[in-house]
Order: structure tokens, then C-alpha cells, then sequence
């Protein structure tokens, strides 16, 4: 027996900019897509040479609300086949940004790669977010890993 928890929902503005009358607005593409595509607002293609990188418009601007970031995400399917990918692996939205959502893409690959009017870039998701408060101590709890850093399990 399954059973399906009510999905949680969050307004979120978004502003097509100016001279953007068409570019798809991000979209889940199935019921259960964690992400929303984000599609590129270009008036003609852009090449992305082998390792360099690109900032690709999308159109539209989003108040994020006040506790959550929006995410940025790559698409598994341009990683997987072409090498293109988000330099900063997730570019975060912060809920005080107004301007343009651009994404950062990187060519990882051999070959160069076209960034096509329309074409879906990379995946958004809005998480929240909740705030850290320090509390200075002298001491931190004692932990079976204690201080081991990078590759300390053999991994």
C-alpha cells in the first residue's frame, strides 16, 4: 500500500523581462520533477568553445521568498552527452535578487557546443533556507571522525 504525502507549494513572483514575449517560463516537465527547466533567452545561437564559459540570459526575473534560494542546477542529459555543466556546480538565487536569472554554463567537453534560442540549460528548484545562528564554544563534541578531512574512509 502506498501512500502520497501532500505536496508542499510556494508562491514565487516571476517578471518576464522586457523584449522576452516567448522563452518558456521554468516548467516541470513531469509529475514528479524535482527541478523546473530553465530555457535560454538568446536571439541567435552561442558556441561554447572546449573549456570555456558563457553567461546565458533567460528572461525572466523571480522574488524568491523571504527563507528560501532558488537553485540552480545542470541538466544530467548536457553533462552526460556533451560535457556542459554549471561552473559552481549550484548557483544560488538569494530572495533579496531582482535582476535577470542568468545561468553560467561551462564546456567540459571535446567539442564545441551550441546554446540554442529556447533550448532547456539547467534546472531550477526553490528550497528553503533557515538561518544559522553561531554559538561560540571552546570545545566541540567528540565524533569517530574527529578531524579527518578528504579521503580519511579510503574513498
Amino acid at each position: 500500500m502506498t501512500t502520497t504525502s501532500p505536496i508542499t507549494t510556494v508562491p514565487c513572483q516571476i517578471k518576464r523581462l522586457e523584449g522576452n514575449p516567448s522563452t518558456p517560463l521554468p516548467a516541470y516537465q513531469s509529475e514528479h520533477a524535482a527541478g523546473m527547466d530553465v530555457h535560454a533567452h538568446l536571439q541567435e545561437n552561442v558556441t561554447i568553445a572546449p573549456g570555456k564559459i558563457a553567461l546565458i540570459p533567460t528572461g525572466f526575473a523571480i522574488a524568491v521568498p523571504e527563507g528560501y534560494e532558488a537553485q540552480l542546477r545542470p541538466r544530467s542529459g548536457l553533462a552526460c552527452k556533451f560535457g556542459v555543466t554549471l561552473p559552481n556546480c549550484t548557483g544560488t538565487i538569494d530572495a533579496d535578487y531582482r535582476g535577470e536569472v542568468r545561468v553560467a554554463l561551462i564546456n567540459l567537453g571535446q567539442n564545441d557546443f551550441t546554446v540554442e534560442p529556447g533550448m532547456r540549460i539547467c534546472q531550477m528548484i526553490i528550497k528553503e533556507v533557515p538561518k544559522c545562528v553561531w554559538q561560540e564554544v571552546d570545545e566541540l563534541s567528540e565524533t569517530l571522525r574527529g578531524a579527518g578531512g578528504f579521503g580519511h574512509t579510503g574513498h
